[in-house]
């Protein structure tokens, strides 16, 4: 195995660019984070029920979520490598084929979330809570279209290196949903009150008001100018979607698998007690804010190896992916120092309750450890997705989650007597046996091949550069 032995000058631009890329995204995921804050502060100001209601319905509708998200993050890889080919010609015959994608899964997701019932039962939800689940999954069913063409666009925009646009929506359908969400739960303008309803119908209006300004944007906007965007807009092509599919379909399910183990990982504390749940919601409510920045960056470091993989520049694919990873680590630094440092501090921002405080620093602790490990395996994945490598990503990511850390945690919260902090250690477990795995790919994938074979890249139509 060869050393990389890096120019400290290509280092410094490398870590400049995917920054710009990077911070944008960062705030656009927080943006996302913060509209299910303020759905859970509009439905909690309603009535515990309809809290109930919205986070359980939030809950599946996160499974849908991930799922649309991870078919259009074929996307960005896509268009990078052309961009980095210098084919911005060829780049609206991939944005077209996408949007066909992104209405075919928005369908698939609107009749699967309308049909959630038997996901409903099976997760053990209060019968008092079924009728006002199902009216919030019914109402927010109908902006899963939007929901996917909106990431096609960002998948668009995003792999051109243009990643502000996804913030300035992002903060905007933020800004639309404080007032809709209240006049349509709490029943103003002479409307009735509509409760959890009502944040389903304000949710899926926004994501209908972001994607329709989103496009418009990209219509008017002289950056997407001369991609042939609307010119012309081409028939659906099955040799073409069903490559972006290849790409798309093992993300979809690597972070259905990712999802999956936090829910199960909830739904085993769940049996532990009202206190446990509680410390448990807090730390992963801290967790998932913090991990907001190493996903940005992970999706930076996707377009940055998408390029240099488009301009055939083996050295430039492990500048990007290796400073990236570095990059990473440094941040996830700062996050672990918080964590451990004051874990007692963070937890009584959330609860005044001395038991969940002491709890959830427990969990903060743990959660301040994996902070490494979840960065290196979001961001080695950011990198393989660069290569348009995914399915061994993906089994990969089955392998850890679900035999490797799923298993442990088990046993050390209910043989080994720790509760929700053998859950935790077996999250860290899972993660580490990731990122390790992840890591060493893309290592190998990115010195296997001598300069210039990772391109030029093939036409639009093929699968390319596939690591095998």
């Amino acid at each position: 195995m060869k050393l990389f032995h890096p120019d400290r000058a290509r280092v410094s631009r490398e870590i400049l660019a995917t920054v710009r890329l990077a911070l944008p995204l960062m705030l656009a995921q927080l943006a996302a984070i913060g509209s299910n804050v303020i759905d859970a502060v509009l439905a909690g100001h309603v009535s515990a029920h309809v809290l109930g209601a919205v986070a359980v319905g939030a809950s599946i509708w996160s499974l849908a979520i991930v799922s649309g998200i991870g078919m259009m993050m074929s996307v960005p890889p896509f268009i990078s490598q052309l961009d980095g080919a210098g084919r911005r010609h060829e780049v609206g015959e991939v944005f077209h084929q996408a949007i066909w994608l992104a209405l075919g899964m928005g369908v698939l997701l609107w009749f699967a979330v309308r049909h959630a019932e038997p996901l409903i039962k099976m997760i053990g939800v209060s019968p008092s809570l079924y009728i006002d689940v199902g009216e919030f999954l019914r109402a927010i069913s109908w902006g899963a279209p939007a929901l996917t063409c909106y990431f096609a666009l960002r998948g668009l925009s995003e792999g051109l290196s243009m990643t502000r646009p996804s913030m300035y929506f992002s903060f905007g359908g933020l800004f639309v949903l404080v007032p809709l969400g209240y006049i349509f739960m709490f029943g103003k303008l002479g409307l009735p009150p509509q409760g959890a309803r009502g944040c389903g119908i304000a949710t899926a209006t926004v994501l209908w008001l972001e994607m329709l300004a989103f496009g418009v944007y990209v219509m008017c906007h002289r950056n997407y100018h001369g991609l042939g965007l609307f010119t012309r807009f081409e028939r659906p092509n099955r040799q073409r979607i069903g490559a972006l599919v290849h790409i798309g379909l093992p993300m979809a399910i690597t972070l259905l698998a990712e999802a999956g183990l936090f829910v199960a990982a909830a739904l085993l504390i769940g049996t532990m007690g009202e206190d446990m749940v509680a410390s448990h919601q807090v730390a992963l409510n801290v967790a998932s804010l913090f991990f907001m920045i190493p996903l940005g960056l992970a999706m930076a470091i996707t377009v940055r190896v998408g390029n240099a993989v488009g301009r055939g520049d083996a050295a430039g694919v492990r500048y990007a992916g290796f400073c990236g990873i570095g990059l990473t680590l440094l941040t996830q630094f700062v996050s672990a120092g918080f964590m451990l440092g004051m874990p007692h501090v963070i937890a009584s921002l959330y609860t005044h309750d001395k038991t969940v405080v002491a709890l959830a620093a427990q969990l903060l602790v743990l959660a301040g450890f994996f902070q490494f490990s979840d960065g290196i395996q979001v961001a080695s994945n950011g990198a393989l997705r660069g290569l348009k490598d995914t399915r061994v990503p993906m089994a990969i990511t089955l392998f850890a989650y679900w035999l490797v850390g799923m298993p442990i945690g088990w046993w050390l919260a209910f043989h080994a007597k720790l509760g929700a902090r053998g859950i935790w250690m077996g999250l860290i477990a899972g993660l580490s046996m990731a990122a390790l795995l992840l890591f060493v790919r893309f290592w190998r994938s990115s010195h296997r091949r001598p300069f210039g074979t990772f391109g030029p890249v093939a036409p639009a139509s093929a699968d390319v550069t596939m690591p095998s």
